[in-house]
């Protein structure tokens, strides 16, 4: 499925990879044995399974820029996102089986945010990109891979950054707010990087 395994690179980020999900596994479990869990219906509850969905199609980005991109710059952070929101998920996912809730669920996307629904494009939670999309940068080659993962990954992480501050203004448990806002640490970095790499690729955000 991976073809990069098979290189010394791709051995020490797959790797990486594992620790990291089972560091987070261990950070999520630890932080709930405080009383009362959040309900099906909660904001923490719904930020996690719609950030977990929003964290998978990055790390999906993430893996093909690593593979494929020409400049060093960009696969290195491909492979950095990949690793740290793949991290991430493990840590929610984590939360909500031990809040005895689905990781999976029927609750429409964004229904946990005030006139989150409003929101959607297509269905998509805000910065995502269409399956289209994503099927063209899988296919790109050459710089034509650095500028769509960069336009693609940079809208992406304004659109996880809005998700992020509705959660935290809606007073969610220690444990969420302390992820969300290292998410928002994370991204608006990164945001900044790929501001500079499309500038260096002489294109434009989308």
């Amino acid at each position: 499925m991976f073809p990069f395994l098979g290189t010394r690179n791709g051995r020490i980020i797959a790797g990486a990879l594992a620790a990291v999900f089972l560091l987070a596994i261990g950070f999520g479990a630890g932080l709930l044995t405080r009383p009362g869990t959040p309900g099906d219906d909660s904001a923490d509850a719904g930020f996690a399974r719609d950030m977990s969905t929003h964290h998978a199609q990055a790390v999906e980005m993430g893996m093909i820029a690593f593979q494929k991109a020409s400049l060093p710059e960009v696969r290195t952070l491909g492979g950095d996102i990949a690793l740290t929101q793949k991290g991430q998920i493990g840590v929610m996912s984590t939360w909500l089986k031990d809040w005895g809730l689905d990781v999976n669920t029927t609750r429409a996307p964004m229904s946990w945010m005030p006139n989150g629904q409003a929101e959607l494009v297509n269905n998509l939670m805000p910065g995502m990109a269409t399956r289209e999309e994503v099927a063209k940068l899988n296919s790109a080659t050459g710089k034509q891979v650095d500028i769509l993962f960069c336009q693609y990954m940079l809208r992406h992480h304004l659109g996880g950054i809005h998700m992020v501050d509705d959660v935290l203004a809606q007073h969610p448990r220690p444990e969420v707010a302390e992820l969300a806002q290292t998410m928002k640490q994370n991204q608006t970095a990164e945001v900044s990087v790929l501001r500079t790499l499309l500038t260096q690729l002489g294109a434009q955000p989308l």
